[in-house]
């Protein structure tokens, strides 16, 4: 098991974690890139937990430009086994209120300009992602956001736009007829990354707005984002030490899931004919498997 409870990625919003005392800050550098922002480390009630904010110091990359590779491969490298992101979504459900918590059990992918595998050039894979988040590290989210008070739901499909710009109504609505419930810009591909990497992964997504189909709501704005986010950062940061404590106490617990052997049977290419440059990138990945 790792030293760590778990690594959190935050988005839009959620820069800092200010629930835990800071031990170290951490500057990697991995085979994709330098990773977002250094890694901040702490701990919460004894527990051990790593930061990374998703769109950098300041907020200086677009979803698009943000290196996922990286920041997936970073908490890798640490050790880290489990992450939980946080980012900011809107509804395309009329129960699905601004201000209320998600977490979604499934992501549709919209987008088109991003870097979505570890694999390629010589090592092909092929991951399965039918239940793209994890089932057991998403129950104990909810759990831990549901202890908090918080108005919380479970379940639901995440479309992920390529962005920087919000939805169009005519997208919106198409959105919504498609029968998905939450529309964001970061899910893809991090969540098929980490389940790449082996690693446990699951969302706090945080309503901000009813996207641009809502009749009688205004369009989403950037002031809009900001000020429900603001307005729910204390619930995500007290969550989030409450699922340390979840996770401490269910560690024992024989669940079913299988994150941690994503890779064991996804491998294609004959080993003996894989690239050894590829081989060699990805040993943090593959060693186990390929030796």
């Amino acid at each position: 098991m790792s030293e760590y409870a778990f690594g959190i990625i935050g988005g839009s919003g959620l820069y800092g974690f200010e629930g835990f005392e800071t031990d170290e800050t951490i500057e990697l550098d991995t085979p994709f890139g330098k990773p977002s922002s250094p890694i901040v480390v702490g701990s919460v009630h004894g527990k051990k937990l790593a930061f990374l904010a998703r769109h950098g110091i300041g907020h200086i990359y677009s979803p698009t430009e943000v290196n996922y590779r990286a920041n997936i491969w970073a908490f890798k490298q640490l050790g880290i086994d489990k992450i939980v992101s946080v980012s900011a979504v809107g509804s395309l459900r009329e129960d699905y209120a601004p201000g209320d918590i998600i977490i979604p059990d499934q992501i549709f992918d919209f987008t088109k300009d991003r870097e979505r595998s570890f694999f390629g050039n010589g090592m092909v894979v092929h991951i399965s992602s039918a239940d793209p988040f994890c089932p057991v590290l998403s129950r104990q989210l909810y759990k831990a956001v549901q202890s908090e008070g918080a108005t919380v739901h479970s379940g639901g499909t995440l479309v992920t736009i390529e962005g920087p710009r919000f939805s169009t109504r005519g997208e919106s609505n198409t959105f919504r007829q498609l029968g998905f419930s939450l529309v964001g810009m970061t899910a893809c591909p991090e969540a098929f990354l980490a389940r790449e990497a082996e690693i446990h992964y699951a969302t706090m997504a945080h309503v901000t707005d009813y996207d641009s189909w809502h009749e009688t709501e205004e369009a989403v704005t950037v002031d809009m984002v900001v000020n429900t986010l603001k307005n729910n950062t204390q619930t995500a940061q007290h969550s989030l030490v409450t699922l340390a404590d979840i996770i401490f106490a269910e560690e024992d617990h024989d669940d079913d899931c299988a994150c941690e052997e994503a890779l064991k049977y996804a491998f294609i290419t004959n080993p003996d004919f894989m690239d050894p440059g590829m081989k060699q990138k990805l040993s943090l990945l593959v060693g186990k498997y390929l030796g």
